[in-house]
């Protein structure tokens, strides 16, 4: 099996490359003004960085890399103006909300010719309808991760987040939007409602899972070395971050809930006041090629949305390692339409619902 870099490395990889992060494409008096630069914002372990020195090489364009633990902490800091980013890989239903605040710059798909590799299933969603601001980067579910040598048997549902049976052994997703998604689904809500009443039901119940001690600690992550050595025994997290646990684990399993989840995608976007829009398109077009997602897709587990690599990449991983790769775990990776016909995507909501989660989630004094 491939052997993805430890989270201590990567996060000490990208320290490297924040170093750096305050370059700009034009420094006067500074020597480096002919220096281009672009600057990206995304997820921890979120992509393979040797495609980040290879982007460096073919173009000479430097990369300032720095990560985000969640969609809300982004937008927390670009609404304060507290960054220069020029590309950000926000979720879907953040995507809508930036756009719907005039955050993010129309793209010039002539810069971008690879977006005619990108399946059209990922094009002409609900956050960006007529795919004007951003490109598809990754894709997946959210999900339950347990150790089955902890657990009693198979987990099946999301009641296993809330069971005291397991008081101090489960891991709750540390962001509003999943968390309380989560309990309305398991409540057999939509994630997208706006009904007080379900969001209040919702916040109860994942607040006296809170005060019952259900919770070891809310995460985003930290999930990856409380799962890997055993510290806990369920958690709620994404697809992609489960495959990279069980290889340092491979007593985790991973489940998609009886009663449904969500199913998301991440894309790449520009910001308006982008000072290296030339330069962000260039790193989209190149991180949407064929060759690109395909070492992408082996090093961060995460679907791609380009339709060459997901069809290629099953042959991909049999050369590279020698061995094929396990059908059961590609499904994982990139979900059947059986799994994400039970699964929802979640939408933006109207201002006064965001008031509502934010509000909740104060409660909750995590």
């Amino acid at each position: 099996m491939k052997k993805a870099l430890s989270l201590t490395v990567a996060l000490a990889l990208s320290a490297g490359l924040l170093a750096g992060c305050s370059g700009t494409s034009s420094e006067p008096g500074s020597g480096s003004s002919e220096k281009r630069v672009v600057n990206v914002c995304s997820w921890g372990e979120y992509i393979d960085e040797s495609l980040i020195q290879e982007f460096e090489e073919q173009t000479g364009i430097k990369v300032n890399y720095q990560t985000v633990p969640s969609n809300e902490e982004l937008y927390s800091i670009l609404s304060m103006g507290g960054a220069n980013y020029d590309v950000v890989v926000p979720s879907d239903y953040m995507i809508s909300q930036l756009i719907e605040e005039g955050m993010l710059a129309e793209l010039n798909y002539d810069n971008i010719p690879n977006f005619s590799l990108i399946d059209d299933r990922f094009k002409n969603l609900s956050y960006d309808p007529e795919n004007k601001y951003t490109v598809p980067y990754a894709w997946g579910t959210l999900g339950i991760i347990y150790n089955t040598t902890m657990v009693d048997g198979p987990i099946t549902s999301w009641d296993a987040m809330f069971d005291t049976g397991y008081a101090d052994q489960v891991l709750m997703i540390n962001n509003s939007r999943d968390a309380l998604g989560i309990v309305l689904m398991d409540l057999g809500y939509s994630v997208n409602t706006d009904s007080a009443d379900e969001l209040q039901a919702a916040f109860d119940r994942l607040a006296a899972a809170k005060a019952d001690g259900v919770y070891q600690a809310f995460v985003m992550d930290e999930v990856f070395d409380k799962m890997e050595s055993g510290e806990a025994a369920i958690a709620a997290y994404y697809a992609g971050d489960y495959l990279s646990m069980r290889e340092n684990n491979p007593d985790l399993a991973y489940a998609v809930p009886e009663e449904g989840s969500n199913w998301f995608v991440d894309a790449m976007c520009v910001l308006k006041d982008a000072e290296n829009k030339d330069e962000a398109e260039e790193w989209i077009n190149f991180i949407s090629s064929t060759d690109a997602s395909l070492k992408n897709m082996d090093y961060i587990w995460y679907a791609s949305p380009n339709r060459e690599a997901l069809e290629q990449y099953p042959a991909y991983y049999e050369e590279t390692y020698g061995e094929p790769l396990d059908e059961e775990l590609y499904e994982i990776m990139a979900a059947p339409q059986s799994v994400l016909d039970k699964c929802e995507a979640y939408l933006v909501r109207p201002a006064e619902t965001r008031t509502l989660y934010n509000d909740l989630w104060t409660q909750l004094s995590i």
